[in-house]
């Protein structure tokens, strides 16, 4: 059987995962940020400007390139950075989110809280997630 611990360290084998600099450092036309985090603390802390909101339960269906159900305006080869509280569950969304089809799908090192520490642009939050 395993534990979480490895099936964690297993998920973050093929990611390159990224710190809050460089995420904020990437081209705003071949990037999507997506935020997985409940409403709840994306009210109380705000989000990533220019973050797209994804409830985790439809996240695969959302961002499957090929997918009757997906997102407009990326492709394949775009570049997806998931986020959550601080950079666990990210990891595995992100995991099944190359399962799906987007090879260059990653996440935020630390989370939406290791963004918020660096000092980097929040804005209030609340978005509507897209379900």
């Amino acid at each position: 059987m395993t534990g979480i611990d490895t099936f964690l360290e297993e998920a973050r084998t093929n990611l390159n995962r990224l710190t809050p600099a460089e995420v904020d450092a990437l081209p705003d036309d071949n990037t999507l940020i997506i935020d997985i985090r409940p409403l709840h603390n994306r009210l109380a802390e705000g989000e990533i400007p220019n973050s797209i909101p994804v409830e985790r339960i439809v996240l695969e269906w959302r961002l499957d390139p090929r997918g009757s159900h997906r997102l407009p305006n990326f492709t394949a080869d775009t570049t997806v950075v998931v986020l959550c509280n601080e950079g666990y569950s990210s990891s595995l969304a992100a995991r099944d989110l190359q399962r799906v089809g987007l090879p260059k799908a990653t996440d935020l090192i630390g989370g939406f809280r290791a963004w918020a520490t660096a000092g980097l642009p929040i804005r209030k939050g609340g978005t509507q997630a897209i379900t």
